[in-house]
């Protein structure tokens, strides 16, 4: 019988408590040798099992893997992050070693995927906008044409900007309605973006003709902003923006602006900054639908972050070949 892989646990005590279920550490525990039931903080204090360790499970909590970390690991051959994205902690000196890497981003992705489709039919549905002024009216003003012009999913043509993962599995569970989908993203050939089953189109395009924009795109130096007062201004009265990617990729002033004017309605489940200072309007718009960055994993979804990344060491201790490898070459491409 082959040996089983030296595996050590590097994140907060908490993550483990939240993510990991009983049969998830039996499952580690028949694959690999862990060093310990419980978690780790940092490299130092694997002490003398620092030299045999040959593979990280590391999540939130866990301290940035430098070369000085990687010194200390000679061993060391994948790390699994039990996570999403692995930019900020993880030093380029890992791929340069010949390190494998490998997360959990597809597995978080389903969830922000399930909320995005969600709102993407609420906001053609206008159930937002409808929600408040039967609440506010309390009265049935049916077939609610004139407060809700436009209503309905029927025919309407949502725009994805980024075919990150989010992105692919929003495009993927729009093919069962009767919607148009258009995306935008400039690393992605139009062959490409056909088998996906949307049309590929420049940004400007995009948003002048998409009854709701949603944005997958990585926040990166190049989409900083990328949604600003031009881009803003192409969008149809009475369009909706969706962002549950990053808060940066959306000028915020600009926003604010439009917002505040009633032109264009919103679903936002990121900001920037993350949480809006307390005098915001965007808090008590009624074109404005705020949650506080929820459409990610949470509660029982985190339990699938953990039933890929536990498959995935599987697999390396198999010797099978990864499912989620994290490529170096795309980093600069990712999240």
């Amino acid at each position: 019988m082959a040996k089983k892989p030296t595996t050590a646990l590097l994140m907060h005590p908490i993550v483990l408590d939240e993510l990991m279920r009983e049969d998830h550490l039996q499952r580690l525990d028949r694959a690999v040798e862990l060093v310990a039931p419980k978690p780790f903080r940092d490299v130092v204090s694997l002490q003398n099992r620092r030299e045999h360790v040959e593979v990280l499970i590391t999540s939130w909590g866990c301290p940035r893997i430098d070369a000085e970390s990687i010194d200390q690991l000679p061993r060391l051959k994948l790390i699994a992050h039990l996570a999403g994205s692995v930019k900020g902690f993880l030093d380029d000196v890992v791929w340069r070693r010949g390190i494998l890497v490998t997360n959990a981003v597809a597995a978080n992705a389903v969830p922000v995927a399930e909320f995005t489709l969600a709102a993407i039919l609420f906001a053609n549905k206008k159930v937002f906008q409808l929600n408040h002024f039967y609440t506010t009216h309390r009265e049935n003003r049916a077939p609610w044409t004139k407060e809700a012009p436009n209503v309905g999913n029927y025919d309407k043509t949502v725009g994805i900007v980024g075919a990150s993962h989010v992105g692919q599995l929003v495009i993927r569970h729009l093919q069962a309605f009767d919607l148009k989908v258009l995306l935008y993203d400039p690393f992605v050939t139009p062959l490409t973006c056909r088998d996906m089953g949307a049309t590929k189109v420049g940004l400007s395009e995009l948003l002048s003709q998409s009854d709701v924009v949603s944005l997958h795109a990585p926040l990166l130096s190049d989409t900083k902003d990328m949604i600003g007062p031009r881009e803003l201004a192409l969008m149809a009265d009475g369009a909706t923006l969706i962002n549950t990617a990053r808060g940066g990729l959306v000028d915020h002033n600009a926003l604010e602006a439009e917002l505040v004017s009633g032109r264009l309605f919103a679903i936002i489940d990121t900001t920037d900054p993350e949480v809006l200072p307390r005098h915001s309007p965007l808090y008590q718009l009624p074109n404005v639908f705020l949650t506080p960055h929820i459409a990610g994993s949470l509660g029982s979804e985190t339990q699938r972050l953990s039933d890929f990344i536990v498959a995935e060491v599987e697999r390396f201790a198999k010797g099978a070949a990864l499912k989620y490898l994290v490529k170096r070459e795309r980093l600069a491409h990712l999240a």
